[in-house]
């Protein structure tokens, strides 16, 4: 069940202020007595809960697929050119072992 009250959350900062909110809002009905009311908080709750895991499933997706299509692009390059590809890895470990060797001393 989709919820389109809330629009997806862009970072995954917003997603933790969303859940943090989610958290007061239990944690208030928690503390407060049983009422009339607890049956429509307790489906509000269920419902944004529903909400995050739908947008945390889509941050993951999107998430994945960044990363696959990242390292698809990083093997086709390397592939196309492997002598420079040699080149520059030699070249930010000689600039690595510089910079941490200066630090050591």
């Amino acid at each position: 069940m989709k919820n389109q009250n809330h629009a997806p959350a862009q970072s995954p900062e917003e997603l933790l202020n969303d859940l943090r909110t989610l958290v007061a809002e239990a944690e208030k009905m928690i503390e407060s007595s049983v009422n009339e009311h607890s049956e429509e908080a307790l489906e509000a709750v269920r419902l944004r809960v529903e909400a995050a895991q739908e947008r945390f499933t889509a941050l993951y997706d999107g998430t994945k697929k960044k990363i696959a299509d990242g390292a698809r692009a990083t093997d086709e390059a390397i592939r196309a050119n492997p002598y420079q590809s040699l080149a520059i890895a030699v070249g930010v470990g000689v600039l690595v072992g510089l910079l941490l060797g200066r630090r050591s001393k």
